[in-house]
């Protein structure tokens, strides 16, 4: 179903326009989806797009030698499950180097790839974290103290949707078959999701009133998608967004998608004065939150991965 309720905002000028914010509000309630355009670093991610196909055009021996592992777990992936099922896609994971501690960082030898992924994440940083002011903006928000997120344990993930299994029969006998989409529902743990898409479609999310809809590919546009960790701040006045990608199996799919999320020593709780209800969820941490997570991509654990739903007042 086509997408009636995903606005496309004006970054340059949405905080000053109330039909924007209540456009914004009404989506952020429905699905936690929307687009912005005019977002002013539409030359970084062209080039990120070039980086990216190179990367992957690459021969799998070179892509392998990078592999992450549950020590390593940034670099490149192609056997990740979400929901207990193997999703049809090739993966590469990359953060802000550290400058104190472990970098894992995983790079290939050509530098200009390297050169370009950190300027897109540092101009990805600075959308991010304007878009969640705008955010909390339409929340009309603006007298309390809001959470903040941090792009040290924010990371940036390159997406590739093959129209045919990238692992050969050897490998496909040792893991989880693949499931019926190439990338299963789910929602981002974290903040907020920057979304860059190609035009190939694909994308879908689960509105409350219209069920799955289309997250429709606009030129220039960034797709923003609301993470658990927003929804527990807001006491579920907003909500995660739920989506997936459907196989394509005429032609492949390329995204990447740059993760907002809180503070490394975040404590994840309803922010006071945001809801008039009581809360609806008990805190936690965001370091046990996200290892939860990450835990369930590498193998099938036998039931689903940690969601927000575990620690809800009952």
């Amino acid at each position: 179903m086509k997408a009636s309720n995903v606005p496309t905002i004006d970054f340059a000028s949405a905080i000053t326009d109330p039909s924007q914010l209540k456009k914004l509000d009404s989506a952020c309630r429905d699905h936690g989806f929307f687009l912005l355009k005019n977002h002013g670093i539409q030359s970084t991610i062209n080039d990120m797009w070039k980086a990216s196909e190179w990367f992957f055009e690459q021969p799998r021996e070179d892509k392998l030698a990078i592999s992450r592992t549950e020590s390593i777990p940034l670099g490149y992936y192609d056997r990740e499950l979400t929901k207990q099922k193997r999703d049809l896609k090739e993966v590469f994971d990359y953060m802000k180097p550290k400058i104190d501690g472990d970098d894992f960082n995983q790079w290939p030898e050509d530098k200009d790839f390297k050169n370009v992924m950190q300027k897109f994440f540092k101009e990805a940083s600075v959308v991010a974290e304007e878009t969640l002011n705008l955010v909390f903006h339409a929340l009309n928000s603006s007298q309390i103290e809001l959470p903040v997120g941090e792009s040290k344990t924010s990371n940036v993930r390159l997406n590739f949707y093959p129209t045919d299994d990238p692992l050969d029969s050897n490998d496909q006998e040792k893991v989880s078959e693949l499931g019926n989409m190439a990338l299963h529902h789910h929602t981002d743990p974290g903040i907020l999701t920057l979304l860059l898409q190609d035009m190939t479609g694909g994308l879908q999310a689960k509105s409350k009133e219209s069920g799955w809809i289309d997250i429709e590919p606009e030129e220039d546009t960034i797709v923003v998608n609301l993470g658990d960790a927003m929804q527990v701040w807001t006491n579920d006045q907003y909500v995660a967004a739920i989506h997936r990608v459907i196989k394509r199996t005429n032609s492949p799919r390329y995204s990447t998608p740059y993760f907002y999320n809180p503070k490394g020593n975040a404590i994840l709780k309803p922010v006071e004065g945001l809801s008039s209800q009581s809360d609806l969820y008990s805190s936690f941490t965001w370091k046990e939150y996200i290892q939860g997570r990450v835990n369930d991509n590498y193998e099938d654990l036998g039931e689903d991965d940690i969601q927000i739903e575990r620690f809800r007042v009952s």
